[in-house]
């Protein structure tokens, strides 16, 4: 609470939790009153004044209490022997330790109370018990604190009249002689006007019940709007929308100002008030510690009504489960020692040869495939669900058909053989070039070296947010396409299962536009004519219709994997000419596709969701939109109804030359702008120049090889050792 002003960005506490006021219930419930004044000493008809203050001292003398008590206790105790009433003042503060107790008890003689008339309990105790035999509480801190004090929202859910100043945090939400008695901080000594309205001849004034009955109304929830405004103003600080979401209300127009008590109602009859009890989980932890069963903490006593009375470890228990926990310890370390000390015999050559063969076989062997490789045997198709982190493990799904590639290093989830997409591709090491690409980055790793990852037939995608979006496939969704891939299908075909637009109406380009801050279709012709070096009067946006079909986005979809090749060659380029007219730059805020900093940040990740369906299209691949409830499939864009398609642009002969003439640029190094150029950074780099040099190094090794063994030879004939003919 404290530190909370000081840092106020990264630093939030939330006020008001309800749990203190339905504590102070349930402990009312189980719990007498008279009971617990019997075992404190106290008898029936005194007055009993719990004087409480801030948390924050907790370890301090009551210092603060002094002036407020010193100008009212000896009023309060003449207004006790006048109208013949005992009076018992307790005191919550401090530790129990014996220094703390004779310095508290010289303080209050200072203070002018009776050596009978105080007792002192420290901050550790039980604050529920007090409450329940007090009759009284005063606020005795005069401090100004950050937030309503807790020890007086607690002593109103317990229906006790309260004493305490007029500090503004406590005047903003109690007023004087309704919720409370309030005097003046400035002037401590009216503490004891206070009293004068709370104490009458025989007890308490009718007055003062009626007070406390308010309070502990008041109390219920009095702080829910606040904890409510706060948990809306955390969500608020951490919640980055993009531009084209529906924002929700400013946390200024919230209008709930009570709490549900129904759920904690329900909640209570179903567990019987045992999921609070922090002792019984304690116990339960400590039983399985020292290996006892769950019943084993607990005994049921007959003699008394069938109550359960728990049986706790006290702390010998622990002692004796630590001791035991070192001599097992000590155990197993002189047991190794004793085996290395021991003199063992010499193996022959059989038994190490038998040995070292039965080693060899339980080692697995380097090429030995995986179990998740063993389950895709013979599957037609896997999907790469695409997550980055931990936190979308949930999300995700299991099986052969499935397999996982994270774009965070080292988050693979464990028992899987999931892909690492930052191993396979460095790039996305560097986290600027992993949060432009975004989930496109994991599909460029899968396709560079594809072999060593990939051999199957048909491939395809699905990020981690379809199946939190609830549109990701169902078991007959699933069913259908791998028997549509199973079967005699050699069509170039792309299956998808998460449109667009859901309604069908929107334009394609002008819901683009809407994801990307009005500049989609600006950016992607400037970057669609730099890929090719239009010139400025050729149109270069590529046509897209408005038949009412489906599109495709969130990366869900399937293709065979030479069509996935052919697509990834062309989004390298494509993407390296979007990233060319940013100038190279690496700054987040020079990013035009965005309109928060998350989605500046994350510059490239929308324009590429939708960019598949401009391949698919105008590349004259069959479009099939998969119902991913059902599982029915539709064509989609029938191919003999595009009547402006962009072929040649989208030709592989063409985009095979482009990719081969920027492949040698690479090799040759004649780039402009080479330390920042993006298109190698994303996958191979290869042209036919490449293979030529890599034979002719090839031949050149083979020849020294040849020339070196040669000389060797002429060498060893003309300084070795020559044999005399025989008979010389």
């Amino acid at each position: 609470l404290l530190y909370s002003p000081l840092d106020t960005g990264n630093f939030l506490v939330i006020p008001g939790s309800p749990v203190d006021i339905w504590a102070a219930k349930r402990y009312g419930l189980s719990h007498s009153q008279g009971t617990i004044r019997n075992q404190h000493g106290i008898k029936e008809e005194d007055i009993v004044v719990l004087v409480v203050g801030s948390y924050l001292f907790f370890d301090e003398l009551p210092w603060d209490y002094v002036t407020v008590l010193r100008t009212s206790a000896p009023h309060v105790m003449d207004m006790a022997r006048t109208k013949k009433l005992g009076v018992q003042f307790i005191f919550f503060c401090g530790n129990g330790s014996d220094t703390y107790n004779s310095a508290f008890q010289e303080l209050a003689s200072h203070m002018g109370f009776p050596d009978d008339s105080v007792k002192h309990f420290p901050m550790t105790h039980d604050i529920g018990n007090l409450l329940m035999f007090v009759d009284i509480v005063l606020y005795g801190s005069l401090r100004q604190e950050p937030g309503f004090p807790p020890l007086l929202l607690r002593s109103m859910s317990s229906e006790i009249p309260i004493i305490a100043p007029n500090l503004t945090v406590i005047t903003k939400y109690v007023t004087d002689g309704i919720h409370a008695f309030l005097f003046n901080s400035g002037d401590p000594s009216t503490a004891a006007s206070a009293f004068m309205r709370i104490l009458g001849e025989k007890g308490l004034l009718d007055t003062a019940y009626s007070v406390a009955l308010e309070g502990k109304l008041l109390s219920k929830n009095m702080l829910a709007y606040d904890c409510i405004v706060a948990h809306v103003k955390l969500l608020e600080s951490v919640l980055h929308y993009p531009s084209d979401a529906r924002l929700p209300l400013s946390f200024s127009q919230v209008k709930e100002r009570t709490w549900l008590w129904d759920p904690f109602e329900s909640k209570a009859a179903l567990g019987n008030s045992s999921s609070e009890d922090e002792r019984h989980i304690h116990t339960r932890i400590a039983g399985i510690l020292l290996g006892e069963s769950a019943q084993s903490n607990w005994t049921i006593d007959s003699d008394s009504n069938d109550t359960s009375s728990y049986d706790y470890p006290t702390q010998s228990d622990w002692d004796d489960l630590s001791e035991v926990e070192i001599f097992e310890d000590i155990e197993m370390r002189e047991m190794e020692e004793i085996d290395e000390r021991v003199e063992k015999p010499l193996l022959t050559w059989d038994e190490v040869y038998r040995n070292a063969r039965k080693s060899e076989r339980m080692k697995p062997e380097g090429n030995e495939r995986d179990e998740g490789e063993l389950e895709r045997t013979g599957q037609p198709v896997c999907i790469y669900e695409i997550y980055r982190g931990e936190g979308a493990w949930p999300f995700l799904h299991h099986g052969s058909l499935y397999r996982g590639i994270t774009l965070s290093k080292g988050a693979r989830r464990p028992r899987s053989d999931d892909v690492d997409a930052v191993m396979r591709l460095s790039v996305l090491d560097d986290t600027y070039y992993r949060d432009l690409l975004c989930e496109f980055g994991a599909m460029f790793a899968i396709a560079n070296r594809i072999d060593t990852v990939h051999k199957l037939p048909w491939i395809g995608f699905q990020s981690w947010r379809a199946a939190g979006r609830k549109v990701s496939l169902s078991e007959s969704a699933e069913e259908t396409l791998e028997k549509t891939m199973a079967g005699e299908n050699h069509e170039d075909v792309i299956y998808y299962w998460v449109p667009m637009d859901t309604d069908q109406t929107s334009n394609f380009w002008s819901t683009c536009d809407c994801l990307n801050a009005g500049h989609c279709r600006t950016l992607f012709e400037d970057a669609f004519r730099n890929m090719y070096g239009l010139p400025e009067g050729v149109a270069a946006l590529p046509p897209m219709p408005n038949d009412g079909d489906y599109w495709s986005t969130l990366h869900s979809w399937v293709m065979p994997t030479p069509s996935f090749l052919k697509f990834i060659m062309f989004t390298r380029m494509f993407v390296d000419s979007l990233h060319s007219l940013n100038g190279n730059n690496t700054e987040p805020a020079s990013c035009l596709l965005g309109a928060s900093q998350p989605e500046k940040r994350h510059c490239y990740c929308r324009i590429l969701e939708i960019l598949v369906n401009i391949w698919a299209y105008h590349s004259g691949r069959k479009m099939v939109y998969l119902n991913p409830v059902t599982g029915e499939s539709k064509e989609q864009h029938l191919r003999e109804e595009r009547n402006e398609m962009w072929v040649k642009f989208f030709d592989f002969t063409l985009l095979k030359s482009m990719d081969e003439d920027l492949a040698e640029e690479a090799d040759d190094g004649m780039h402009p702008g080479t330390d920042q150029w993006l298109w190698p950074l994303t996958g191979q780099v290869f042209w036919p120049g490449i293979a030529d040099r890599e034979r002719e190094e090839k031949y050149i090794k083979k020849l020294d090889k040849k020339l070196k063994s040669k000389v060797k030879l002429l060498e060893r004939q003309k300084s070795g050792y020559k044999q005399k003919p025989l008979g010389q």
